[in-house]
């Protein structure tokens, strides 16, 4: 197992899913865990519990990622607390489907406030105590449909590619100062977003998967961790694809 032991982590959306998987493994690897979430702090609560019974240690912190005073004011105090930061996860995002005929400006505007905009605040809320320690990481959650493109998904996929461009962006900025920015694209995943699918839906998945299954929020998290250690320390601006062969 990758050793993160002594490092603190920031997961943006860490209450469930994808989120919660990677808040444990991280704890798993040795990390004190800041699960983030926006107004469930019962499921954020539950996390910090998984963290616990996994032998890991880790605690709730409540801000809307869309809300750059709320990251600025949370970010500094978990900081200041901890006396660092290590590690940020990207993780919180928001899903509004439409064909592009009925998208409105609120979906846009909804969309981008937290899976774009959101990101971008946490990072620079969280590059200052990275930088004081010449150390840090930070991973983007996209998506397989940021670079596939999928129908009824045109906000969605939009968002996802933005945070792309983000990764490569910040990894040529930050590469001098010790901190690798990556991104994490998973496919098909089980969690809340795809529990509601029909049947019919999810068999459509999977004949286009070439691994013939959904995946697991464990094996997103797993990628996660790899790119938060040392490991991985010479990897930055890439994009990891855990999507079962269905974009390659």
């Amino acid at each position: 197992m990758f050793d993160l032991a002594g490092r603190v982590a920031i997961v943006t959306g860490g209450s469930r899913g994808i989120g919660r998987a990677v808040s444990v493994s991280l704890a798993e690897a040795g990390a004190h865990v800041l699960v983030n979430y926006r107004s469930n702090e019962d499921a954020a609560n539950e996390t910090v519990r998984l963290i616990g019974q996994a032998g890991g240690t880790g605690e709730t912190l409540g801000f809307d990622v869309a809300e750059p005073e709320s990251v600025d004011v949370a970010v500094k105090e978990a900081a200041k607390r901890h006396g660092r930061l290590d590690i940020l996860v990207n993780n919180a995002g928001i899903s509004i489907d439409q064909l592009l005929l009925r998208v409105t400006a609120k979906d846009l505007e909804m969309t981008w406030a937290t899976n774009v905009n959101g990101a971008v605040f946490c990072a620079k809320a969280c590059i200052r105590p990275m930088m004081r320690a010449k150390w840090g990481r930070i991973i983007n959650i996209s998506s397989v449909v940021a670079e596939s493109g999928n129908a009824g998904q045109v906000v969605y996929s939009a968002s996802k590619a933005a945070l792309l461009g983000i990764t490569r962006t910040l990894a040529r900025e930050y590469a001098s100062r010790g901190i690798t920015v990556n991104a994490v694209a998973p496919g098909f995943i089980e969690t809340d977003m795809t529990a509601d699918l029909p049947d019919a839906a999810k068999q459509g998945i999977m004949d286009q998967t070439p691994l013939g299954r959904i995946g697991r929020p464990e094996e997103v998290a797993a990628a996660v961790v790899f790119l938060a250690s040392e490991e991985a320390s010479y990897i930055t601006g890439q994009v990891v694809r855990v999507n079962g062969g269905m974009h390659v």
